[in-house]
């Protein structure tokens, strides 16, 4: 874990205690700071009673507290610790800035942060092999489920500095006040998590700030195939203060035309997207352009995002779990075209619906051979896809994995993409895609 002088002698309260809390009470302890610790799950508080003192910040004194650790999924516009925080004067933080704290202490290194709405988990681990495939020291971290403040601290080796490569959520970027991000990414910006922002103006300008704390020398990549991230990083405007001096500004076109069919799991135009910009910061980062090409050709899809499970009778079945909006689902329909005019996907989706349609999927629905809806927003979205297409409102994920099994031909694909959280049915997408692969792995 990382460890620093930075804490030393310090007083901090940790508001939540699961992955990244937990991680942050030992690196705080670690570095002989004070530590008062508080979950309201009383499992979580015994986790780290024989390292940190117990409390709740809501009731103890926070006078002389050098900052308050929240958890990203704390919602500090609706929490009454930041008005309590407010009025004692003391910041409210994320593991993201104590890690940014810690940096002048750390052996010489750079940092590469992603955000966006959609791809960010697969554009920071392709950065992350294409960084590793070309020997530098890396870890990556944050909303990609590792805390960073566990990860081990960077050394420099023969090729060159360590690189720590961070997913940022909006959330953890409002936790952060310091983080200089020496390669900072935005990927696309579409409205989500909009009961904690003041609009979707909001959102957007949480998601810029990680560029206004970059220094004038580092760099920020935009991929301008998004329209918004195009018009954010026009080069004669200046609608959000940006401070990184060197602005790129890179589209997929014609370099995944030509070599996308290289990279077997960067298969469709969010790929397309994600390779091109993974290309540009490892470029940036001084890395040689067989390397990075070597690199997409070898990386395997994280689990639940485009994931193939299992080819049945001539069926590719892919779980794509992580998709929990229209927005991050519609560049899988796109993935697999329709063949002579057959469509070929056989499409599952629903859950919690985070709107009432599926707009952004609808340029696609010509690739859509059946659509199998499940969970909450099932009826919903039968209702708005049956002028379009055969549904079968299955209800049940393993009901419509055995009955989109029944229907698709060779050369077909089963695609779970449900456009929707998961939270009616299952624990969070990892579960709800575990049993979509345990579901057709069940398939005889």
């Amino acid at each position: 874990m990382i460890v620093s002088e930075a804490f030393k002698g310090k007083t901090y309260a940790v508001l939540g205690l699961a992955r990244s809390g937990l991680a942050t009470v030992d690196t705080l302890v670690a570095s002989g700071a004070r530590v008062v610790a508080w979950d309201s799950r009383e499992e979580a508080r015994m986790l780290v009673a024989d390292k940190a003192e117990l409390g709740d910040p809501m009731e103890i004194d926070l006078a002389g507290f050098d900052g308050i650790v929240v958890s990203p999924g704390v919602p500090l516009n609706r929490h009454p610790i930041a008005m309590r925080a407010k009025l004692a004067g003391v910041p409210i933080i994320g593991d993201i800035e104590l890690f940014a704290l810690a940096r002048p202490t750390l052996p010489p290194h750079k940092v590469v942060g992603i955000t966006g709405t959609n791809g960010k988990s697969t554009t920071t681990a392709l950065i992350h092999h294409i960084i590793q495939q070309a020997g530098y020291p890396t870890v990556m971290g944050g909303n990609i489920g590792l805390p960073i403040l566990s990860q081990p601290p960077l050394e420099p080796n023969l090729h060159g500095v360590g690189v720590y490569v961070l997913e940022l959520s909006s959330y953890q970027i409002d936790l952060t006040h310091s983080l200089d991000c020496d390669v900072a990414v935005l990927l696309n910006i579409t409205p989500d998590h909009l009961d904690r922002y003041d609009g979707f103006e909001g959102y957007v300008a949480s998601k810029m700030r990680l560029f206004a704390m970059q220094s004038f020398e580092h760099v920020a990549v935009a991929s301008v195939d998004d329209p918004l991230v195009a018009r954010l990083f026009d080069p004669s405007k200046d609608e959000f203060p940006i401070g990184a001096g060197s602005r790129t500004r890179v589209a997929s076109g014609d370099f995944a035309e030509h070599y996308q069919h290289l990279w077997p799991a960067l298969q469709g135009p969010h790929n397309a997207q994600n390779a091109m910009v993974a290309d540009a910061v490892a470029m940036e980062l001084g890395i040689h352009w067989d390397q990075r090409q070597s690199a997409l050709a070898s990386y395997a899809s994280l689990p639940h995002r485009m994931q193939a499970v299992r080819t049945l009778n001539g069926v590719l079945y892919v779980n794509d779990s992580k998709a929990t909006n229209a927005a991050s689902t519609a560049p899988a329909l796109a993935a697999w075209p329709a063949i002579d005019g057959k469509p070929r996907i056989h499409w599952i989706l629903g859950g919690v619906a985070k709107s009432d349609n599926l707009d952004e999927c609808v340029p696609h629905y010509a690739n859509i051979a059946h659509a199998y809806t499940i969970g909450e927003a099932g009826h919903m979205f039968a209702d708005l896809l049956r002028p379009h297409m055969a549904v079968d409102d299955s209800e049940m994920l393993s009901a419509a994995v055995r009955r989109a099994a029944r229907i698709a031909q060779p050369g077909d694909v089963v695609l779970l993409s449900p456009a929707c959280a998961s939270f009616d049915q299952f624990r969070d997408f990892e579960a709800r895609g575990d049993a979509f692969a345990a579901a057709v792995n069940a398939l005889e």
